[in-house]
């Protein structure tokens, strides 16, 4: 997969993940305070969507990940 795929995936996971930790009506609710880690994510795609920069895929490639070259030109 590629790192652009990769970030998605984490992306995904993170949202979901974090939702269920912060909604009230969870029953594994532990505070609504993850539900600030969501916004943090939905603000990094947006911004990476203008931008074409996400410190995740940053980490990603130095791991080795492939790059999808969707934003390079």
């Amino acid at each position: 997969m590629s790192s652009e795929r990769w970030v998605r995936v984490i992306a995904g996971v993170f949202v979901l993940l974090s939702v269920i930790l912060g909604a009230p009506a969870s029953p594994v609710f532990i505070s609504q305070w993850f539900l600030a880690f969501t916004v943090f994510v939905g603000f990094n795609l947006l911004q990476s969507g203008f931008t074409c920069f996400c410190p995740l895929e940053r980490v990603l490639l130095s791991m080795g990940i492939r790059d999808a070259r969707a934003c390079r030109r």
